[in-house]
């Protein structure tokens, strides 16, 4: 399906240019007709935008519950899921921090001027206070919340329920069940609206470049280039804190790794390169008890490249519609990219969904998802190959932590290979099948 829906995105957006070419050339800008037509295939993104918002509350509190549900309450998780999350978080402010350097120091989208089309809303305009921030992320009603796609309020009454199910242990095994078989519902209906994409994808760019010309294909060039330097230099960022733990087989984990990396990027999918990283990892010296936790956990709460994605495409749309956001504001959205990005990894295009939220959440016209939607799928296949490398990372600096890094083997090995699970290994003999 992935690689249907890329072949027909980029379909989709070679045709939009084309008949936004024409209309640009053969339709004067004086002709009310060129503003119509225009506005008609803008109604293609629009609906796209509106299914987005529609999927964001029930999949957000989905997830998140179930994952907060199923961490479980042993030691040896919640050292080694403490662990894990230290890094992630610690990687995840890394990552938007230099997504919003990078945008803020090239403002890839000043100039453009864009209109939003309806009312923008207060939090991105008025002034934003510390007790404004901190008020607004605590709910008042679940529901409310839920209508108003505030995803921060979301998340905070997500944390309380699933911590509370997981108090409850056999008790709330039913509701976690039924929030499971929802996150897989929300998870089918994205997939349903995804197909929509390459319409909307078609829309958006034959209407933009029907008012503004070939000339913005230029801005979309500029911002591809920005943001794959940007990967780069968080790759760089990445491997060297990996030196620092694992000191020559960080080297070594950029070879074992190349081939998922590679699976990711082409097919814009971090699940397809999941089982090739199990194997890798499992020749690197990772035991499969550390990988099979770490590795899920990193999938839901330690995406790097999407991450810096999510920030540096807000403020490109914020740039493109000439609003001006403080630097509190942007630290402010920092924190909440950072929150809103966990427990949705399996959705795809899901940080799509992560920027409709957050557009939502601090009143930015959520309708400039459209200007990225186009060359959406060349970026997300960086950020996706970015997201495998993070958590590959994640995984070997954590099991070296934990003492159980084990020799290297052949990385091209063929068939599988018992990894390396025996006891004995590791300073604390961890084992966590509850069956062992």
């Amino acid at each position: 399906m992935t690689g249907k829906l890329t072949t027909r995105i980029l379909i989709g957006l070679v045709l939009g240019i084309a008949v936004g070419v024409g209309i640009n050339r053969w339709i004067p800008a004086a002709d009310p007709l060129q503003a119509q037509v225009a506005d008609t295939l803008k109604l293609l993104p629009d609906v796209f935008l509106h299914l987005i918002k529609m999927i964001i509350a029930p999949l957000v509190f989905a997830t998140l519950v179930t994952g907060i549900a199923g961490m479980g309450d042993s030691a040896a998780l919640g050292r080694i899921g403490g662990r894990a999350l230290a890094w992630f978080i610690t990687a995840s402010l890394i990552s938007i921090t230099v997504g919003l350097l990078l945008v803020n120091f090239f403002q890839p989208g000043v100039g453009l001027q864009f209109k939003a089309g309806g009312d923008i809303g207060q939090l991105a305009t008025a002034d934003f206070t510390f007790r404004h921030f901190v008020l607004e992320v605590f709910p008042t009603s679940a529901l409310d919340a839920m209508a108003r796609n505030s995803v921060l309020q979301i998340l905070v009454f997500s944390l309380f329920f699933g911590v509370a199910l997981s108090a409850l242990r056999e008790k709330g095994a039913i509701i976690v069940a039924g929030l499971e078989a929802l996150a897989q519902v929300m998870f089918r209906v994205t997939d349903y609206v995804m197909r929509f994409a390459p319409f909307a994808v078609f829309g958006a760019m034959a209407s933009v470049i029907a008012v503004r010309g070939f000339g913005i294909v230029i801005t979309y060039a500029t911002l591809m280039g920005e943001f794959y330097l940007g990967l780069a230099i968080l790759w760089a960022i990445l491997f060297g804190m990996a030196a620092l733990v694992l000191k020559k087989r960080a080297v070594a984990l950029a070879r074992y790794i190349r081939e998922p990396v590679i699976l990711a990027f082409s097919t814009a999918s971090s699940e397809s390169a999941l089982p090739r990283l199990f194997e890798q990892l499992d020749r690197f010296g990772v035991p499969r008890r550390i990988s099979g936790f770490v590795l899920p956990l990193g999938y839901s709460f330690n995406l790097d490249g999407s991450m810096m994605y999510t920030s540096f495409a807000t403020l490109f749309i914020a740039q493109a519609y000439g609003i001006h956001l403080s630097a509190f504001q942007q630290i402010a959205m920092l924190l909440t990219l950072m929150v809103t990005s966990k427990g949705i990894a399996a959705v795809p295009r899901a940080s799509l969904v992560v920027i409709a939220a957050t557009l939502t959440q601090f009143g930015l016209p959520i309708e400039g998802i459209a200007l990225i939607l186009g060359v959406d799928t060349f970026l997300d296949m960086g950020r996706t190959a970015t997201n495998v490398v993070g958590n590959a990372v994640a995984t070997a600096v954590i099991t070296k932590w934990e003492g159980m890094l084990q020799p290297l083997r052949d990385p091209e090995a063929e068939g599988p290979e018992a990894p390396h699970d025996t006891p004995e290994h590791g300073r604390h003999g961890l084992n966590l099948d509850p069956e062992a």
